[in-house]
């Protein structure tokens, strides 16, 4: 079986650049990312200063875009997500360690900050791998080395648990 799939509703509502309705830590983390990209299509990696955020590592989620097969490979997952994942998908691509119903919706995340160069902010429910229902709110956020194609996601995610 590929991945670690999650069974339940899953309601990807997904808003390129709206911002009501999501959690105050999602939406920091967004300003943060707008401060540091200035007037800049987006920022690098080299912009963003984890002592700046340290609140909000544990959160934390930077994904590698590369230029093969393996598409997107997770370089970073804070602890929160690694304790509501149940595993640590660090230095795995996305084929092999996603969190989501299936691989081509948790692909098409990463695909839409790719070609859209913008952050997406999403709102789902999901069952954790112990069972619980939960929903969460998500900030992917593009991060450039030459200001042009997107090489690296920055993800951040607060999970509320029924």
């Amino acid at each position: 079986m590929l991945g670690s799939p999650t069974t339940g509703p899953h309601d990807l509502q997904s808003h390129s650049t709206a911002t009501g309705g999501h959690h105050p830590d999602v939406l920091a983390v967004r300003r943060y990312w707008e401060e540091k990209r200035g007037t800049r299509p987006m920022p690098s990696r080299a912009d963003i200063d984890p002592a700046e955020i340290k609140r909000y590592l544990p959160g934390i989620i930077l994904i590698d875009v590369v230029d093969d097969a393996r598409r997107y490979v997770y370089r970073l997952v804070g602890t929160r997500e690694v304790a509501m994942r149940g595993k640590d998908p660090t230095g795995q691509s996305m084929i092999e360690g996603y969190f989501g119903p299936t691989l081509d919706e948790a692909l098409s995340i990463p695909d839409r900050v790719v070609s859209s160069r913008a952050p997406l902010f999403l709102h789902r429910a999901f069952t954790a791998p112990d069972g619980r229902l939960g929903d969460e709110d998500l900030v992917m956020l593009p991060l450039s080395t030459d200001g042009e194609r997107v090489t690296m996601i920055l993800g951040y995610t607060h999970h509320r648990l029924a």
